[in-house]
């Protein structure tokens, strides 16, 4: 008896562990409180699954309030994928909570648009959430700009992100990985590890709480595919990170603080590069446009090429951004192509012009670095 007492108590432990990781991360982020319209996004995982319990704990202690969850079928697993589908209503159900279903041919999606099977699907989940989360906000009387998405990433998605960057290349401040809050995105298990989701849901069943289970009597659903390590996230998470865990058996927490170290200098070189670009960059105004001129452009003021690189290449990130899509990748040849039309004295580079991605032309003069549509550029020449 003594020693079923003592697992009792481990496992409240656990429970409560968890628990209080994701209370932390939501009041020092700020990422909700008991106003706000909260939409989980559940797929029927482990993390997302412990989410939704946490969630529940979350709302009876008063810490959260209006809380909803969306599960979005992507059609690409057959009967396993309607079983998800089944296991997360259930668990809805048995947590009280209101669910949002949606159900969406991913593959046929992906093959008009001509997009990666994996970016077209983020794409129209994420596009399921905001619909959804405009709709618990209304239901709430909230402003939709107040509501939250809240997913199940981990300390150990953070890690593989972070090893992903540093193969592939990163640009300033991608080696934080990922944010707490990113727009109404928000991340409550950033600072715990995958294994302490399963072993909460796992305590969650020993202590007696209401758990959902599949028909084979699972807690959680197994994607299959996360075992292809032919895709470069399960060939980090399966063949890189288990090598460093070797290495040094505390990478989630040491990984963690080094990356919130990153995130807070980044955010230090944001503000300062927010103020340069407030002082250097010029939007070109529509009036300013000719008509058939196809689309404006900004420009860099002389004073850009005087200030620290790093601060200035920050600054044409962000401009290029704003011009193509926050959602387009960001070229680091191009953003040294723009660079270059300041010259070693800082001085813009007379007669300087650049052809970069998205067709946009780049060049200077003694008034300052232009960036605008190629054929913006060619109409002012020839009517220059």
């Amino acid at each position: 008896m003594a020693h079923e007492g003592e697992n009792q108590a481990a496992d409240q432990g656990v429970c409560e562990a968890v628990e209080q990781s994701a209370l932390r991360v939501i009041r020092a982020h700020g990422l909700a409180d008991a106003h706000t319209p909260v939409m989980l996004m559940v797929s029927g995982g482990s993390d997302s699954t412990a989410l939704a319990y946490v969630a529940r704990a979350l709302v009876d202690t008063g810490v959260l309030g209006p809380v909803a969850m969306l599960h979005v079928n992507h059609r690409l697993r057959g009967a396993d994928a309607d079983d998800d589908a089944l296991f997360v209503e259930q668990l809805a159900q048995k947590l009280g909570f209101s669910l949002y279903l949606r159900s969406i041919d991913v593959a046929a999606r992906a093959v008009a648009s001509g997009e990666n099977l994996e970016a077209c699907a983020r794409r129209l989940r994420y596009a399921a959430a905001f619909e959804a989360l405009g709709e618990l906000c209304r239901e709430a009387g909230a402003p939709t700009s107040e509501g939250r998405l809240f997913t199940a990433h981990t300390a150990d998605d953070r890690v593989e992100n972070f090893y992903m960057r540093s193969i592939v290349g990163t640009g300033p401040g991608g080696f934080r990985s990922m944010r707490y809050l990113n727009g109404p995105v928000a991340r409550p298990f950033l600072e715990v590890g995958r294994a302490d989701l399963r072993a909460y849901i796992e305590a969650h069943a020993e202590t007696g709480l209401p758990v959902t289970r599949d028909d084979a009597g699972a807690l959680w659903r197994e994607d299959a595919t996360n075992e292809h390590t032919d895709r470069f996230r399960a060939y980090v998470r399966k063949r890189l990170v288990p090598v460093a865990k070797e290495r040094n058996p505390h990478l989630l927490p040491v990984l963690t603080r080094t990356m919130n170290l990153i995130a807070d200098e980044d955010d230090m070189l944001a503000r300062m590069a927010d103020d340069l670009a407030e002082r250097t960059v010029a939007w070109i105004a529509p009036e300013e446009v000719a008509a058939g001129d196809a689309g404006s452009g900004c420009v860099l003021a002389p004073s850009l090429g005087r200030a620290e690189r790093p601060l200035a290449r920050r600054v044409v990130v962000g401009v290029l951004k704003d011009i193509r899509g926050p959602e387009e990748r960001v070229d680091a040849a191009d953003v040294e192509a723009v660079l270059d039309a300041f010259g070693p004295d800082g001085r813009p580079r007379g007669g300087y012009v650049r052809n970069i991605q998205g067709n946009l032309a780049v060049s200077a003069n003694k008034r300052g670095v232009r960036i605008e549509p190629m054929q913006a550029f060619r109409a002012r020449r020839k009517r220059g």
